[in-house]
């Protein structure tokens, strides 16, 4: 079974076609995404041009029966740490918010789907990465 965590990067590169992602959202049994995913596409959605169409097209996105949102709670919070302090430990900061989603992913045994090579610094969750085109 292939769960994974899709990523702000992700979802993006899915709507613009891009195959490597599509496949692998086909082949997907479950996709979550979490809020801070849909915090980072709503900011995207208002600073665009076609905010009502993106809107609309996330809003059928979500609504498919493979897809979930996940809550960010203290199990969450925990895990961003463990993530966090590695990060610092090693040198290789990443942007804050996909340490919340890679913490989220970690939380649910998910794998990341992602363009952002940022998260094969991650050695707590296995990453999908795949160039963006």
């Amino acid at each position: 079974m292939m769960r994974i965590m899709l990523d702000t990067s992700a979802y993006a590169a899915f709507m613009r076609g891009h195959p490597g992602i599509h496949s692998a959202l086909q082949e997907a049994d479950e996709i979550r995404v979490n809020p801070i995913v849909l915090g980072e596409l709503s900011a995207g959605f208002k600073k665009g041009g076609w905010r009502a169409k993106n809107e609309a097209e996330l809003q059928a996105f979500l609504s498919s029966p493979r897809v979930d949102v996940v809550d960010v709670d203290i199990e969450t919070a925990e895990r961003y740490a463990v993530i966090l302090n590695s990060l610092w430990v090693s040198g290789t900061p990443i942007p804050t918010n996909d340490i919340w989603i890679a913490a989220s992913a970690m939380q649910h045994g998910l794998r990341v789907l992602t363009t952002d090579a940022h998260y094969l610094k991650v050695s707590q969750v296995i990453v999908d990465y795949h160039e963006a085109i």
